[in-house]
Formats: C-alpha cells, structure tokens, sequence
C-alpha cells in the first residue's frame, strides 16, 4: 500500500501544480524552457503513473475487503464508464458541445471513472487509488472552472458534427477498451 500512496502523491501532485502553483509553474517554465519543463514534467509523470500501477498490484493482491458490491453495481459501472470516455474524448476534439458546457470534460471523465470503479469494488486498495482520484477531480474540476469564469474563459462550439464525432469515437474506444484491454491489462472483462 506504501508504493501505491507514494505514486499516487507524485501522479497527483505533479498533476496538481498547474492547478495550486500556477505561478510557480509559469517561473519555472521561464527559468527552464517550455521542453525541459515538459520532459520533467513527463517523466516525474510515468513514475507516478508506474508506482501507481506497480503499488495497486501488491496492493490488490493482500488487502482487506471493505464491501462486497452487488452484482448491479458491475453494469451501473459499465454504462458510467461509457460516458467516462465520451467525456475523455470530448476533451480532444476541439468545438463539441460537451466541452463547451463542462469545460474540462477530461477531470469530469476521471469522476466518473473513479466513481465508476469504486461502485464496482469494495477493497481498501480500491478505496484509496479511486477515492484519491474522485477527490483531486473534484478539486481540480472546481478550482479551473472558478478560474475560467474569472477570466471569462469559453470554449465554442464548432457545429453538430464534432459532437457527433465525439461521441461515436467515445463509444468505439469504450467498446474496445472494455472488451479486449480491460482484460489484457487488468484481467476482468467489465461487459460481460
């Protein structure tokens, strides 16, 4: 459980600077260059991201049960997971209208994610990586919605069609993500 908190403390808190050190950000930017910051920023990234993976491995494998969720909560965790991705993908296509109502449709996808799995499982492991993921979104999905409507901030939409497209490759990538890596990856098939 140590390695898992330790890479979720880096994952998250490089992750949070933007949000919190904003300031501090833009100096070391300045100081460094736009490359270096952003190869030190992937790197410290993918170790947090590795710890994470490597610590809920251990983690999974030798923790106490806290809940046994019933046998809804697998598919109410599957449809959320559908729109988990729709909201990821919105976040890269640029001019959808799911952007431009949620703004930051890549935090409101980790919230639903996080909740999603936290339905569907009940271990202390499970707790602490989707709890600490439900509550870094929340907060980050708070502080840069405050901040963009200080600076009025907007984000327009571009016509039907990038909605459309949003959703169908949200739809796609969720299909196959929960048929076939999901299960190379995690080893459960969630849609079944």
């Amino acid at each position: 459980m140590i390695v898992l908190v330790f890479g979720l403390l880096i994952f998250l808190g490089v992750h949070s600077i933007r949000i919190f050190a904003d300031g501090w950000r833009s100096k070391q930017i300045s100081r460094l260059g736009a490359g270096t910051w952003k190869a030190t920023y992937s790197v410290i990234s993918l170790l947090g991201f590795g710890l994470i993976i490597w610590g809920f491995g251990m983690a999974r494998a030798d923790t106490m049960i806290l809940w046994s969720p019933p046998i809804w909560a697998k598919h109410a965790a599957a449809l959320l997971m559908l729109l988990a991705f729709i909201l990821l993908v919105a976040a890269y296509i640029p001019g959808n209208h799911i952007k431009s109502k949620i703004g930051h449709p890549m935090l409101a996808g980790t919230k639903t994610w996080a909740f999603a799995h936290l339905l569907a499982n009940g271990s202390l492991a499970d707790v602490v990586l989707f709890g600490s993921f439900i509550i870094w979104s929340m907060m980050a999905f708070a502080t840069l919605r405050r901040r963009d409507r200080a600076a009025g901030v907007s984000y327009p939409v571009l016509g039907i069609g990038r909605s459309v497209l949003t959703v169908f490759v949200g739809v796609v990538a969720w299909a196959l993500f929960g048929r076939y890596l999901h299960v190379w990856l995690i080893g459960v098939n969630p849609l079944t």
